[in-house]
């Protein structure tokens, strides 16, 4: 028995994205936002055919109107990210959601709160160890609340989540080990399956259920979720570089301009632009050239000479 990875966006929408299951979505996001209580006591999915999304498209979420139990109603906006560089939209994506009610709604009443749910493949806040981190509008000194707080961030970051199947404790721990593990399970833990919602995910994320389009389109997605991993590590590991040479290039100019001063007593500004702009290697040759400058005037010539 295989299951298909939630992470991916596609069997997100397949597993949670159904109109004939909205209670396996009730339960999912109850658990994620609310800590189990039943807060949420119906939902519409408001495009339910938002399945096959483009290769690539930033707009691969999966979008409910949800009615909670004091009769309110809230826009919840889920996607699952897989690099650091879409995060950066989400509060964008919230606020246009947020926004575009005003162009609908009479004098900017009935207006519902969204809230965002990021599910993170990746530790987004690496200072702090709290899987699930949650961002509002608040007053920075005293921590109160905007009047008209409407906006809410919810992080769920899944490589901070350790737990074993005997150690998890409720109904938000099984959730987040099912959409962190169950691409990887080849049958249905106990412990997970004692819970109906649960159970019935397990069960629609059988890969045999899908057809040979869908397998595809799954392919296909897990493929551009590797590269977007592959390539933002690239681009780190490269800016890592970048930021040791720049690092070492200003210990060397500290370390000649110290030099240079206690030769000289002082530096002539021209010059000290000069240096700033040297190659490290070319750095390396003027801290053993100026050992054998008598004067500023040696300085002058050797950065003449060198600085083309």
């Amino acid at each position: 028995m295989r299951f298909i990875n939630p992470k991916i966006y596609f069997a997100f929408t397949k597993i949670f994205g159904s109109s004939d299951n909205t209670d396996i979505l009730i339960n999912f996001l109850n658990a994620l936002l609310y800590e189990g209580k039943t807060i949420i006591e119906s939902l519409e999915i408001m495009d339910p055919n938002v399945t096959y999304p483009i290769i690539g498209s930033t707009n691969s979420y999966l979008d409910v109107q949800a009615t909670l139990n004091n009769n309110t109603s809230v826009i919840i906006k889920i996607q699952v990210l897989h690099v650091q560089t879409s995060a950066k939209l989400v509060l964008s994506d919230t606020a246009k959601t947020y926004g575009t009610q005003f162009m609908i709604q009479e004098l900017y009443k009935g207006l519902q709160s969204v809230i965002f749910l990021a599910i993170a493949d990746f530790k987004m806040f690496k200072n702090h160890q709290n899987i699930t981190s949650r961002f509002a509008l608040k007053e920075t000194t005293h921590l109160f609340d905007y009047p008209y707080n409407q906006m809410e961030l919810v992080f769920v970051e899944l490589p901070k989540f350790k737990k074993e199947l005997d150690q998890l404790e409720n109904i938000t721990d099984k959730w987040i080990y099912f959409i962190k593990n169950s691409g990887i399970l080849r049958e249905i833990p106990a412990i997970l399956g004692e819970v109906p919602q649960i159970n019935r995910a397990f069960e629609i994320a059988q890969d045999v259920n899908l057809t040979r389009e869908e397998f595809d389109i799954l392919q296909k997605q897990e493929f551009f979720a590797h590269d977007q991993q592959s390539h933002e590590q690239t681009l780190f590991e490269q800016g890592r570089q970048e930021g040791l040479k720049l690092g070492r290039k200003e210990r060397k100019i500290e370390l000649i301009m110290r030099l240079l001063t206690r030769r000289f007593a002082q530096v002539n500004p021209d010059s000290q632009i000069i240096i700033s702009e040297l190659s490290i290697d070319k750095l390396d040759d003027l801290t053993e050239a100026l050992l054998d400058f008598s004067n500023a005037e040696d300085l002058t010539a050797w950065l003449e000479v060198n600085s083309q």
